[in-house]
């Protein structure tokens, strides 16, 4: 299973102890997924759709708890694309119908349908964090860490992705909002907000392979930019000693090494004798030794002098 389904199994798993807490991870459920349906004679049922098997024994669990009502679960299977199964927790016409729907802040007194979640749902910090992880199972996706860092959460209800994000500031999580055709996607992008949203939400054990995973992935990548690095230089030096060697293969062959300084015969020498050793090295091998940028001034010289043999050799006509 994908660590997106992994992560909503193991919120699915955590029953809230608290009532309060539980109207608030329901109402935050039913806005996402839920469906109200008036037949003949007025009468109101309540649909919850999702694709999740433990988020609709959630649900039922919930009905059934803060309310008593009669709710059934009926399981579909779709059919198109990967025909999944498709659960559907059902709360037929009632009474305590419309308790329900009130309570959970879908609607007012007068039976109006209200957009706003009620603050008394998400006053305390504890339903809070319950309501965002009702929210993140009803239409929340997070995607592997082996890949980009991605959390998102696809509303319907452009005041409700705004509460959301508002939700997550209290927490100093940048929720970031997406117009995508008729929906909006709240998103996170940052590994240490999507840490943050699962503490919040609980999912610990989705937490901690995200840490590992992450702290895997940039051990990996500092060691891969590391011998990248190594690699860079290491070409940078067989590259350069090449061309010392070239140099000083001409110098030998036109003049000979004989008719150089001192200094610089000695160096051209060890190097003719030593084509892979670093420039320190060649250093500690002369009497005195000397640093390294004085073995690389006395390179430059043998270059320049190579230089000149070359234009010697093939001169320039000035005048065209």
């Amino acid at each position: 299973m994908s660590f997106s389904v992994n992560t909503k199994n193991e919120l699915a798993r955590i029953i809230a102890r608290k009532p309060c807490c539980q109207l608030a991870e329901l109402a935050a459920l039913v806005k996402m997924d839920g469906l109200i349906q008036i037949s003949g004679q007025h009468k109101i049922s309540l649909h919850l759709v999702t694709e999740t098997a433990a988020v609709a024994r959630k649900a039922f669990r919930y009905l059934k708890n803060l309310f008593g009502v009669h709710t059934d679960i009926v399981i579909k299977k779709k059919s198109r694309l990967k025909k999944n199964n498709v659960y559907l927790v059902r709360m037929g016409p009632q009474p305590g119908v419309t308790r329900v729907l009130s309570d959970i802040g879908l609607i007012g007194d007068q039976g109006q349908l209200i957009d706003r979640v009620n603050p008394v749902l998400i006053k305390k910090d504890c339903c809070r964090r319950a309501f965002l992880r009702g929210a993140f199972l009803g239409g929340g996706s997070v995607s592997d860490p082996e890949g980009d860092y991605h959390l998102e959460i696809l509303v319907n209800d452009e005041v409700f992705s705004y509460t959301l994000c508002e939700l997550m500031k209290r927490y100093d999580i940048n929720g970031r909002i997406n117009h995508r055709k008729n929906w909006d996607v709240v998103y996170l992008k940052g590994s240490e907000e999507i840490i943050k949203l699962l503490n919040l939400m609980g999912a610990h054990n989705a937490l901690l392979n995200f840490e590992n995973t992450r702290i895997y992935k940039d051990m990996r990548n500092q060691v891969n930019r590391l011998v990248n690095c190594e690699t860079a230089n290491l070409n940078k030096t067989v590259n350069a000693s090449l061309k010392q060697v070239e140099d000083i293969t001409l110098i030998r062959d036109s003049i000979g090494l004989s008719n150089l300084p001192e200094n610089l015969k000695i160096i051209a020498e060890l190097r003719l004798q030593y084509p892979d050793t670093s420039l320190k090295e060649l250093g500690e091998m002369l009497n005195p030794r000397i640093g390294k940028s004085g073995v690389n001034h006395r390179l430059r010289r043998l270059q320049r002098i190579a230089e000149d043999i070359r234009e010697k050799q093939n001169p320039v006509n000035k005048g065209i």
